[in-house]
C-alpha cells in the first residue's frame, strides 16, 4: 500500500466533480486500499478520492475507535435521509479547522462495494454525517462551502499563510511556521 497526498484547500482541483467508476478491478481495489492507509495515517474517519486528486465517484470511511469498521462506497448514491441536526465537522482537506454543519443524522446509501456488487449502507450519527461529507468531496464541494463569506475568508487565508510559512521554514529562511 502507499500513502498518498491529500489535497488542501484552497486547491482548485478538490472543487473537481469526480466521474462516475465505470469498473471496479485490482487498479480500483489498490486505490481503495491506498486512501484507508491515507486516512488512517491522517489520522481521519472519512476521505473521498477528489482529496487525494483521483476525480471518480470513490469514498471511504471508518468512525470506529480501532479501524474496524471501514466503509467502501464506490459510486455512493443517497436514497434516503432524514433526522437533520447541526454537528461539528473537520477535513484533512482544511487542518486545524471545525465548524458546524447541518447535515442529515440517518441516510441510506447505494453503491457499489469494493468487489462492484451493488449494496446498500444505512448510517446513523457519525458514519451519516461522514458519508455526506464525502459525497460532497466528489462532487466538488467542501465543508467551508457551508459557512459564511467571512469565514471562508479568513480559512482561506489562514491556510495560504501556513502553506508561505511552511514553505519559508523548509527554505531555510527565518520565520515561524503557523499551527494549523
Amino acid at each position: 500500500m502507499a500513502k498518498l497526498k491529500i489535497l488542501e484547500y484552497p486547491d482548485p482541483r478538490l472543487r473537481t466533480r469526480a466521474k462516475k467508476v465505470e469498473k471496479v478491478d485490482d487498479k480500483l481495489r489498490q486505490l481503495v486500499d491506498d486512501m484507508f492507509e491515507t486516512m488512517y495515517a491522517a489520522p481521519g474517519i472519512g476521505l473521498a478520492a477528489t482529496q487525494v486528486n483521483v476525480h471518480q465517484r470513490i469514498l471511504v470511511a471508518d468512525v470506529s475507535d480501532d479501524q474496524s469498521q471501514p466503509v467502501v462506497l464506490i459510486n455512493p448514491e443517497i436514497i434516503a435521509a432524514d433526522d437533520e441536526g447541526v454537528s461539528e465537522e473537520g477535513c484533512l482537506s482544511v487542518p486545524g479547522i471545525y465548524e458546524s454543519v447541518r447535515r442529515f443524522q440517518h441516510v441510506r446509501v447505494s453503491s457499489l462495494d469494493r468487489d462492484g456488487n451493488q449494496t446498500e449502507v444505512e448510517a446513523f450519527g457519525l458514519l451519516a454525517v461522514c458519508i455526506q461529507h464525502e459525497m460532497d468531496h466528489l462532487d466538488g464541494k467542501l465543508f467551508v462551502d457551508y459557512l459564511s463569506e467571512l469565514k471562508r475568508q479568513r480559512i482561506r487565508k489562514k491556510m495560504e499563510k501556513g502553506r508561505r510559512d511552511t514553505a519559508t521554514s523548509r527554505s531555510g529562511v527565518s520565520g515561524t511556521p503557523s499551527i494549523i
